[in-house]
């Protein structure tokens, strides 16, 4: 990911001086997938797989 490349300075920071696990640093920073996203990607993967199949 492009966006974690950018940010892996702020990223280590958070962990070491915060404690922060690597998700929750970059929940804090705003790049972090949150569950409902990750729900619908793979929804529309899922329904693009079954577009496929019918061919």
């Amino acid at each position: 990911m492009a966006e974690t490349s950018n940010y892996q300075m702020a990223i280590d920071l958070l962990c070491c001086h915060l404690g922060l696990s690597e998700d929750e640093a970059k929940q804090q920073l705003g790049i972090g997938s949150t569950p409902a996203a990750q729900q619908q990607i793979s929804d529309t993967q899922q329904a693009l797989m079954g577009l496929m199949q019918e061919k």
